[in-house]
């Protein structure tokens, strides 16, 4: 990594210095998650401003790393410190030999229940007393199970297909949730949240996901716009570039957000979509290429934006998904860690040069 110029913030130049940042307590925790490209794709390009502005002004993780390819494995280890063995984006109730059309992969071998018995972070904010929610734009119904919409056979006017994939809605894998009687009022469409956001009423923890067409994945649907098309990069990107910016500029329009409490947003990816080697595909802190369940899903762009904390500060520390499990966790004052959250000795670290309260000035990203 090169850096150029300007200052490191207070917590990175405690953290150089040999002295441990203080993780402060956070109150609220937002997780935007977009899809499909790598750092350099991002920072910096012309077609993407208002993210390369919010990194520059607030902080950015510049050498941050996905688990694997494709989407569906880093969204399950964000909320339970592993993959759990998955590696496609079948549907959530898809089990070895599942005749479904959402079960594409159920004949591989090797090929694992997609539905996580284990405890994720849901179970955790839970025994703790916290509370948590996803938004997910144009799921069709607040609890949907649905594996994608809208579908072929039932089509919606002015809609292309697929704006939902529940590949991207990593709470639905896990049990704890699939059984929550109380699920239609936490995994929830954009309504919704505009609705918590201008009330205040917001969760502990919670996961905003833009439909395919706002989330930088794209849709192949003949009846898309231009700018939705995988083969339009720059159109592609420029889109979902500006919803980000307006999902952000609505929490912090939020009474939570000029609240003495903490907030913070974090911005981030599920993969960079790239296993050559110009698209950076390894992983860091115990993921890599000679991991089978976690090889490595490339180098990806990751945001934090606080109401309190840093400015203008670039973390070049090595992370991935379970470090921002393993931070979520310290920030909302859960000791315990799940899963590759708790692997310290793998370099997996909570990310308090990010979240640490204090302003200051930081350095330019990594430049290639």
């Amino acid at each position: 990594m090169m850096i150029s110029g300007g200052l490191l913030s207070a917590a990175l130049l405690a953290v150089a210095a040999g002295a441990p940042a203080t993780m402060p307590h956070y109150d609220h925790i937002f997780v935007i998650i977009e899809e499909n490209h790598t750092a350099d794709q991002i920072i910096g390009n012309p077609a993407a401003p208002n993210l390369t502005r919010l990194a520059k002004t607030f902080g950015y993780a510049s050498e941050f790393y996905a688990e694997r390819h494709p989407s569906e494995p880093n969204y399950v280890a964000m909320l339970g410190g592993d993959t759990f063995g998955i590696r496609d984006d079948d549907a959530f109730y898809c089990k070895a030999q599942t005749k479904d059309w959402g079960c594409p992969h159920s004949g591989a071998a090797g090929y694992v229940d997609h539905t996580v018995t284990a405890p994720g972070l849901t179970s955790q904010l839970a025994a703790h007393h916290l509370t948590w929610k996803g938004y997910f734009e144009d799921i069709p119904t607040p609890g949907s199970r649905v594996y994608r919409w809208p579908v072929p056979g039932q089509p919606v006017p002015g809609k292309p297909a697929e704006l939902y994939a529940v590949k991207h809605n990593g709470f639905m894998n896990f049990r704890d949730v699939q059984d929550d009687p109380a699920i239609v009022q936490k995994v929830v469409g954009f309504d919704i949240l505009a609705r918590d956001l201008a009330s205040g009423n917001v969760a502990n923890y919670v996961q905003i996901v833009p439909n395919q067409c706002d989330d930088m994945h794209g849709v192949k649907a003949a009846e898309a716009p231009a700018d939705c098309a995988k083969k339009n990069a720059a159109a592609l990107i420029g889109r979902g570039d500006s919803d980000a910016a307006k999902l952000v500029d609505e929490i912090t329009r939020s009474p939570v957000w000029s609240a003495p409490g903490n907030s913070a947003i974090v911005i981030t990816f599920d993969e960079n979509d790239d296993d050559t080697p110009s698209g950076h595909p390894d992983g860091c802190c115990g993921s890599g290429l000679q991991d089978k369940d976690n090889p490595g899903g490339g180098w990806i762009p990751t945001i934090v934006i606080t109401n309190h904390g840093p400015r203008g500060a670039v973390d070049p520390t090595p992370y991935n998904h379970y470090s921002l499990l393993r931070t979520t966790e310290d920030a909302l004052g859960i000791a315990e860690h799940l899963g590759h959250a708790a692997d310290a000795d793998k370099g997996v670290r909570d990310m308090t040069p990010l979240f640490a309260a204090g302003g200051g000035k930081g350095v330019p990203a990594r430049t290639q």
